[in-house]
């Protein structure tokens, strides 16, 4: 991040979102606030699209990584949760789309500029902060996210679910690992969504050159990817902080699973969605 600024990568994501609804009519992800909230016509988000077709795969496991989020969003919700933590949530429509009543508590946690930036794209968008949305501003490397939460009003005793999209990569391991101790510790219990990726050095040869155009990318935004890990000893990390249950989705058998006609070889490497629910 570029002290004071906000996250450039969240314009990035957010025209993914958009251009999966102009392209792909939001077959895997329905977002109806992802224009809206860019402030962008929609000649030039395809305009934007079009210039790199290679960058597709990215739109694809964006989407993927959204309705995985939802989709287990929906499952707590509907098995009692009632407190819902979007981190890092860029320019993220969840909250505002949200179709779970006014009785489930939304929090938006993300770096304070970014977070500054957001309400005033909502206001200019037009788009209402609804009465179950809370913000809770952080930089995730020196703040301690229970303390921020807490005084958000976020109840550590009640069920809760996290959502961590597009933010993984960019943090120490030690940031990684704090937050996650922390959600895996919640006495009320919890799950959380995030997406990763493997070691470059280990990505399908036909991969790298998306993956390093990508990384090339973002580090000239002031955002470099930092942190990369391997499935087995994440899962054994994840298991020591307190979670029980893990799914992890690879990002090529995970879009065709929704989007069937997408070709997949056999790819055991790239990026990760991973769900996972404490004890």
């Amino acid at each position: 991040m570029i002290p004071g600024a906000p996250s450039r990568t969240a314009i990035s994501a957010a025209t993914h979102r958009a251009a999966h609804q102009l392209l792909d009519g939001g077959c895997i992800f329905a977002d109806r606030l992802a224009l809206r909230i860019l402030n962008a016509e929609p000649a030039e988000i395809l305009a934007s699209a079009s210039a790199e077709p290679a960058r597709g795969a990215i739109r694809l496991f964006i989407a993927c990584r959204h309705r995985v989020a939802e989709d287990a969003v929906a499952r707590a919700v509907a098995d009692g949760v009632r407190q819902v933590v979007v981190l890092g949530a860029g320019l993220d429509t969840s909250a505002y789309r949200s179709v779970h009543g006014d009785d489930v508590i939304w929090f938006e946690v993300d770096y304070p500029a970014t977070q500054a930036w957001k309400q005033r794209r909502l206001r200019e968008a037009g788009i209402a902060v609804p009465g179950w949305l809370r913000f809770a501003s952080i930089d995730f490397e020196t703040e301690t996210l229970g303390a921020r939460l807490a005084a958000a009003g976020f109840d550590a005793l009640a069920p809760s679910i996290f959502i961590w999209l597009g933010v993984v990569p960019y943090l120490t391991e030690a940031a990684i690992f704090a937050t996650l101790e922390y959600i895996g510790g919640l006495p009320g219990g919890s799950e959380v969504v995030f997406d990763y990726a493997d070691p470059p050095a280990n990505w399908p040869a036909e991969l790298r050159p998306m993956l390093d155009a990508r990384a090339a990318r973002v580090a000239a935004m002031g955002e470099a990817w930092i942190s990369f890990f391997e499935p087995a000893p994440l899962a054994e990390r994840l298991r020591g902080l307190g979670f029980v249950e893990i799914r992890d989705f690879l990002s090529g058998p995970i879009i065709a699973e929704y989007l069937p006609e997408f070709a997949v070889t056999e790819r055991a490497r790239g990026g990760h969605i991973l769900w996972a629910r404490s004890g």
